[in-house]
């Protein structure tokens, strides 16, 4: 398990040279290759909304603006755009709600860290064929609901794996093409620069990926996570850039 999120997991970029631990980015993470071209959300948990969006803010210069609130999940969440067709999401329990069916941890979480991410394949029914064909347990489509503080709601299908090797894998979504993708209206000037997933046995989960058709190649590590860099151009801060890292613990 590694260490839980938190300020000093936010890193400042000055002048091309990161100050970072002994666990270097690799060079070009400017790069398109260095995010999967299917993602589409990065998954923030933590047990407090407020507290969530005020660490993001402080970190970025952005704030998250509130997304509403999932019926019949038990959670509620704010969003940070992170370019197009991506975005942060930082989901916490609602306390009108008794239950929370996905990411139940995140009531007893004592910070914010990253829990797991979603890619957007362009035929959701596509993607459950080639699971049954590969033999990769999972559950869905099923569908899916958020409703948004001006009362509208989006709605999406969701394909969940039986074993997403404690969120190192993606769940897949397709959004409705009535809904809005969140990116879109959600706060902009923070764009996803990096995103990898870690791996004490980076060739296993790399086949695991191959096989449910996502572009990503893990890297080695001793302990599993996953970890990530957001832009940010926001004129007010002192340094024009920031690179947010962030170890998931997952």
């Amino acid at each position: 398990m590694s260490p839980f999120f938190s300020r000093r997991s936010f890193l400042a970029l000055t002048g091309g040279a990161l100050a970072a631990p002994s666990v270097a980015w690799a060079d070009g993470a400017e790069e398109d290759d260095e995010v999967p071209a299917l993602l589409d959300h990065i998954i923030l948990g933590c047990n407090d909304l407020d507290r969530g969006i005020d660490l993001v803010e402080e970190s970025t210069g952005v704030r998250p603006a509130i997304g509403g609130v999932h019926p019949g999940r038990g959670t509620r969440n704010a969003l940070l755009s992170l370019g197009e067709r991506r975005y942060l999401e930082i989901i916490a329990p609602d306390p009108a709600q008794n239950e929370i069916v996905h990411f139940p941890q995140i009531r007893q979480m004592t910070g914010p860290r990253l829990i797991g991410w979603a890619v957007h394949p362009p035929d959701i029914a596509a993607v459950a064929r080639q699971l049954r064909e590969n033999q990769i347990a999972f559950t869905g489509p099923d569908d899916g609901s958020r409703k948004r503080p001006d009362g509208s709601v989006l709605t999406w299908k969701t394909i969940n794996l039986a074993d997403d090797h404690r969120g190192l894998l993606p769940f897949f979504i397709e959004w409705s093409s009535d809904s809005v993708h969140p990116s879109k209206d959600a706060p902009s000037r923070c764009k996803l620069e990096y995103f990898e997933i870690l791996s004490g046995e980076p060739d296993e989960l790399a086949s695991t990926l191959k096989r449910i058709g996502v572009d990503l190649v893990p890297a080695p590590h001793s302990f599993a996570s996953c970890r990530m860099a957001v832009s940010t151009c926001y004129t007010l801060k002192p340094v024009p850039w920031l690179i947010w890292a962030v170890w998931g613990g997952l």
